[in-house]
């Protein structure tokens, strides 16, 4: 990988490890489901006129919509306006490494190897430690088992997400990944604005647009063009020229900028539990990604 691909895969890290960041400011004064939806409106309105519609069936366009968009923001958006840490959310999300894992095993029959195994037990017991401090002191950064157990929906939403788009991009669907994700983010705009209006009122909607602060103009912008479409372009464009070894393992570095930010920028602070337990998962990921491929190497080695 050059130098300058190095630099823009680092530059997307960044963006989607402050993604986190950005999200708790968007929600200060603005309910979770419609800033969702005016984030995906911002997504998928301008961008539709410039990517073709993906030549894939419907339900599939639908399924990947609904999962990837609707169900891992929406769980994600009232995590964290639930008081999620931000820092927290970035890591814990993560998990649907393990539940695509999971998924694919069930639903595609893909085989699980040891070291798969050996990721989600390491994993678990960080997760293990994170419900556990999750009540902390005033100084930690505290988080509700609801916010938590929310966090955790997004990122098995997010599993189904990726299990779809296996399926699109194996199959027919060859639009590529950035009409994907455009055409795909106009399938929860209505859901959104519905379960908006439903359960966060005519009200609150009303008085969050018309005092809107230019905070939230700005992390509706971040979210849509920033975190979205230039982040998966590029993304889409470095897997799309190197192998995929070379690019996946980066975004491991997303929840430490995710982490490092949210300390730095929200003043959120971890018990000695929480800190336990994001270093269990993380070493969880490592395991996940990594282990396999070492052992794989060592004999070869040895003689």
């Amino acid at each position: 990988m050059s130098a300058k691909d190095r630099l823009l895969a680092l530059c997307v890290v960044l963006v989607w490890g402050i993604n986190f960041v950005v999200i708790k400011v968007g929600l200060h004064d603005m309910p979770p489901f419609l800033l969702a939806g005016l984030r995906f409106t911002l997504v998928a309105l301008p961008a539709i006129f410039f990517f073709p519609r993906p030549a894939i069936p419907l339900r599939w366009l639908l399924a990947y919509g609904m999962t990837m968009s609707f169900g891992q923001f929406g769980f994600l958006f009232c995590a964290i306006k639930l008081g999620m840490p931000a820092g927290l959310a970035s890591l814990v999300i993560q998990c649907q490494v393990f539940f695509t894992l999971l998924i694919g095993a069930g639903l595609l029959a893909e085989k699980l190897r040891w070291h798969h195994i050996a990721g989600m037990l390491i994993a678990t017991l960080g997760m293990l430690l994170l419900a556990e401090g999750g009540m902390a002191g005033a100084t930690a950064a505290g988080m509700s088992p609801l916010a938590f157990m929310l966090t955790l929906g997004a990122a098995l939403c997010w599993a189904f997400g990726n299990i779809s788009n296996k399926v699109i991009l194996a199959g027919n669907g060859n639009g590529g990944v950035m009409s994907l994700v455009v055409w795909g983010a106009l399938v929860p705009i209505l859901p959104f604005l519905l379960c908006s209006w439903l359960f966060e009122g005519r009200q609150a909607i009303v008085a969050s647009l018309i005092h809107i602060r230019f905070a939230t103009v700005c992390a509706l912008l971040y979210l849509a063009f920033l975190a979205t479409i230039l982040g998966y372009a590029i993304w889409g464009d470095l897997l799309a020229r190197y192998e995929t070894w070379r690019v996946a393992p980066l975004a491991l570095l997303v929840p430490v900028v995710g982490l490092i930010s949210a300390a730095l920028l929200l003043g959120e602070r971890l018990s000695a539990l929480q800190i336990a337990g994001a270093l269990f998962i993380m070493s969880g990921l490592l395991v996940n990604l990594f282990a396999g491929r070492l052992l794989a190497r060592l004999p070869a080695r040895q003689h």
